[in-house]
């Protein structure tokens, strides 16, 4: 059996869009998904440097609306998979390109969502200098302890060994200067302090947009970040994506769950590489693929194929 998974941010670089708008299914994509939300996506995807698309309210639609139209390229029908694939799954805001993929949301609901929620999470970020560390090894409970003491939060469990802790700018900074033993932060290039206590009054703003919102349940698996729950309904779906924002990405529960439905194969949409990484060091035996250029698409198409 095969599963999608969707990256989240982080994961784009400059000009990442410039080879894949050569396909006409990924262009109109990304065209009608820039007209539904009033954004230059061609323009960020092409031509924003990597400050530009570091800005959570860039970043974040430009992560889902790439994931969307690689996966109009694969598949066509606008960003929604075929019976080919037995489940869904994302990271943070990958979680909006699996709801697009399965069905909850059409493709102009999730680039409209994922624009309010970037909005949101930036004004939320700007109330208060905040940043992100990624923790590479050590024991997770020494981790934890850690990070209790200089009032830090695990933001993402991401598995294979790595934490990702968030909280205040001194406090990442003492989290770097003495780390838990053995282990080694890296400071991430991020916004703010995502998954935490800080992200509240987006939690607040997003919950009062979604309310608003009529989805579909999903059409085959789908599995959340919160515990890496199978999730049956679209509007419980969606409630979790909200609740989402200020509660740590359980990476290594969805792994899991994955594995434990029996998920012979993934493929991770574009921008891919960081979630099948992870996978090669927590999925053993499950075969990857990251789509990172087109010229993947046929071997993408293969492996469909022989898991379906």
């Amino acid at each position: 059996m095969l599963a999608i998974v969707c990256p989240g941010q982080g994961s784009q670089t400059p000009g990442f869009f410039t080879p894949w708008l050569e396909i006409e299914s990924f262009r109109e994509s990304i065209e009608a998904q820039q007209e539904a939300s009033d954004l230059a996506l061609i323009d960020h995807g092409t031509l924003s440097d990597a400050e530009a698309i570091r800005d959570t309210a860039v970043a974040q639609p430009l992560i889902v609306s790439a994931g969307i139209a690689s996966l109009a390229a694969l598949f066509g029908n606008n960003g929604a998979v075929n019976a080919s694939v037995a489940g869904l799954a994302g990271h943070s805001v990958g979680e909006v390109t699996a709801a697009v993929a399965a069905g909850i949301f059409t493709a102009e609901q999730g680039i409209t969502f994922v624009k309010a929620r970037s909005l949101a999470m930036a004004k939320a970020a700007h109330l208060q200098a905040t940043g992100m560390a990624a923790i590479l090894g050590g024991d997770q409970s020494a981790i934890e302890a850690r990070l209790a003491e200089l009032e830090l939060e695990p933001a993402n469990y991401n598995g294979g060994g790595q934490i990702v802790a968030a909280g205040t700018i001194e406090a990442i900074a003492a989290l770097q200067a003495e780390g838990p033993a053995g282990s080694r932060v890296i400071p991430l290039q991020v916004a703010g302090a995502f998954h935490t206590r800080f992200m509240q009054p987006a939690v607040a703003e997003m919950a009062e947009y979604a309310a608003h919102l009529e989805v579909a349940d999903p059409n085959r698996y789908v599995w959340s970040n919160a515990g890496g729950k199978l999730v049956k309904s679209g509007s419980e779906f969606v409630s979790l994506l909200v609740k989402q924002i200020s509660s740590p990405v359980r990476w290594d529960l969805t792994m899991a769950a994955m594995v434990e439905a029996g998920i012979t194969a993934i493929i991770e949409v574009c921008p891919g590489g960081t979630l099948t990484g992870l996978a090669k060091r927590s999925m053993p035996g499950v075969e990857t693929l990251a789509l990172k250029s087109p010229d993947q698409l046929e071997a993408a198409l293969t492996l469909i194929s022989n898991h379906s």
